[in-house]
Order: C-alpha cells, then structure tokens, then sequence
C-alpha cells in the first residue's frame, strides 16, 4: 500500500525531512495492513463494549445535594439585579 506520508505530515501540521518521511512510510504501511487484516475477522454476534470486563458504573440518588448560596456569593459583589451580576457597559 502506497501512503503519501508528506500528505499525511502536513494535514497533522507536522514538519518531515524527506529522509523521516521515507523512514515513516513501511512503518505506516505497516499499521494500515494490520487494521486491514483486523476488518476480515468476523464479529457478528459480538455486541460492542467499551470496557472488556462486564462493569456497571456505581450510581447515586438524583437529589440536590447543595443548598441554594446564589444570595451569600453573591453578597460581596458591588451591584446585582434579580439573581445577574450588573456590570458597566464596556461595547457601544
């Protein structure tokens, strides 16, 4: 398989001397032919996981833990308007 590494460097914003570049491409050829050879093994049946282990993430009670400090941070701020910091008009 024939990879243009140059191509490849230069859409990933990386700089490559023409000497890494041909340094790079049996090694990229490499990686593809491995995916490749990855795609004809058969999965049908085999459900897609994200985790090899049978994992459940432990879940807690969906209840407001805070109480509602919005007046108390508040508080120190020079000037506040139904709940929204007031601040001076900076873009005319």
């Amino acid at each position: 398989m024939d990879i243009d590494v140059k191509k490849i460097a230069n859409l990933s914003r990386i700089r490559l001397t023409d000497d890494e570049a041909k340094a790079l491409a049996p090694q990229l050829s490499n990686i593809v032919g491995y995916i490749d050879k990855l795609s004809e093994v058969n999965t049908n049946g085999v459900a897609p996981t994200a985790h090899p282990h049978d994992v459940a993430m432990p879940q807690r009670a969906d209840v407001v833990t805070n109480t509602d400090r919005r007046d108390a941070l508040q508080q120190p701020a020079p000037h506040t308007e139904s709940g929204l910091y007031v601040v001076p008009k900076v873009i005319e």
